[in-house]
């Protein structure tokens, strides 16, 4: 009887959800752009605000200084990267599958931004009166939550293991 595949461990379900996440991430980023002012914080709770200002290099304005051509050209290697890590991975292990989708869903996104406008819209900052933390987007949020994904995969493989 042969084992039942994850649904994140088959190619159609993937790329679904990659182009789900890719619609929402680029719908929500459109929005903002229309509605929302520049450099302004929107206060929406205490210690969260809507903030739209661009991010001309890659995580936390690293590589700002870089040509367009390279940032678009990392983020294409990483996202090769990713595929390869998900087709080597074995097809029992979904929540890493899962994990590599979401990684490949926000760095499409931010790859879409930075070919059309040529930077990145950022829109949600975290801040207290003494601190804020780096103005992120959805795309950045599915990444985190990809690269969470695929630890949270490790650790149950370690645990799985140890039984």
């Amino acid at each position: 009887m042969s084992e039942r595949i994850p649904l994140m461990s088959r190619p159609i379900p993937v790329v679904v959800i990659i182009l789900l996440a890719l619609a929402v991430d680029q719908v929500v980023k459109f929005a903002v752009e229309m509605w929302l002012p520049f450099q302004e914080a929107v206060h929406v709770l205490p210690m969260l605000a809507l903030y739209r200002t661009y991010n001309y290099g890659v995580a936390f304005s690293m590589l700002s200084g870089m040509e367009t051509w390279f940032i678009i050209a990392l983020r294409l290697f990483v996202v090769g990267f990713v595929v390869w890590l998900w087709r080597q991975t074995p097809k029992a292990r979904g929540v890493a599958h899962a994990g590599y989708a979401f990684i490949i869903a926000g760095a499409f996104g931010n790859i879409i931004d930075k070919v059309i406008f040529g930077y990145v819209i950022d829109y949600v900052l975290f801040y207290t009166e003494t601190w804020s933390f780096a103005v992120f987007n959805l795309a950045d949020t599915f990444i985190t939550i990809g690269a969470a994904l695929v630890i949270l995969d490790e650790l149950l493989l370690l645990r799985r293991r140890d039984r």
